[in-house]
């Protein structure tokens, strides 16, 4: 029987061995979800917007819902908030995916020379453009209200990409676990939306006492959520000490992750 790798650096070396098929991959993704449609992949550009208006009135104008208590701007509440949901969107929409990905790609699990290991990376690869085309909306918003974009936005890309790996590790686990659990999709849905509400999108986490703060930050989103909003709207520089233990955790994360994964990959044809 066929032995994966679990080294480390197959990892990485795999991903960037396989990165053409990733991208071709992915590029087939995104025209897929939006062929035959009127608008087409205007609906990117279209979704965001749509569920930041809905956001928006309902926390802003219903619960009056504030981020800075000394403000009552709803275009402040409404671009914080979009901040927030780029990232969380992006976790969904992978993390909602990954335990359907080996179940709807039966046909590729009994080809041995397919790299089923990149299939939660096409996923991922799919929704990260989606964010981005999220995260154009966003900066021409503020330009258009405020003017030039902070400068700590530089720092982005040192919070997105252990942000990504995280999601990479996840997703494959529960790639796997979908193979083997059929339950773990509708659980994995409850479980995202509970994220939704325990992570601070919608509200600043000094709005919850002080006791129960902690919980907040047992969720593995927050750093990444908070650390976004706080470079591309307050123009403040990530705590690097702390950004360098997110990095450290998440790289863990994935590489448990593609363990499970390699580890139990061999199983998949006997399920399937």
């Amino acid at each position: 029987m066929q032995e994966f790798s679990i080294n480390p650096t197959e990892l990485f070396t795999g991903l960037w061995r396989n990165r053409e098929l990733i991208r071709v991959s992915a590029k087939r993704e995104v025209q897929a979800r939006y062929r035959g449609s009127l608008l087409g992949i205007v609906w990117t550009f279209l979704n965001p917007l749509l569920m930041l208006s809905v956001y928006t009135f309902v926390f802003s104008e219903i619960f009056k819902s504030r981020w800075n208590a000394a403000s009552e701007s709803k275009t402040e509440f409404a671009m914080v908030l979009f901040a927030g949901l780029i990232a969380f969107n992006l976790f969904a929409e992978c993390v909602n995916r990954a335990p359907s990905l080996i179940l709807s790609n039966v046909n590729y699990v009994k080809k041995v020379v397919f790299p089923l290991e990149i299939l939660p990376c096409v996923a991922i690869a799919a929704a990260f453009f989606h964010a981005m085309v999220s995260l154009v909306v966003w900066i021409l918003a503020y330009v258009v209200l405020f003017g030039m974009p902070q400068l700590t936005s530089l720092y982005l890309p040192l919070i997105i990409f252990p942000f990504l790996l995280f999601i990479l590790g996840v997703s494959w686990a529960l790639s796997s676990l979908g193979v083997f659990l059929r339950d773990i999709s509708q659980f994995i849905g409850l479980l995202v939306m509970v994220l939704m509400f325990v992570s601070p999108i919608f509200y600043p986490a000094n709005a919850l006492p002080e006791e129960y703060r902690f919980i907040l930050y047992l969720n593995p989103l927050t750093p990444a959520i908070e650390d976004i909003r706080s470079v591309l709207y307050w123009g403040e520089a990530p705590d690097f000490t702390k950004l360098a233990i997110y990095w450290l955790s998440t790289a863990v994360i994935a590489w448990l992750g593609f363990v499970w994964f390699q580890k139990t990959r061999k199983g998949f044809a006997d399920v399937l």
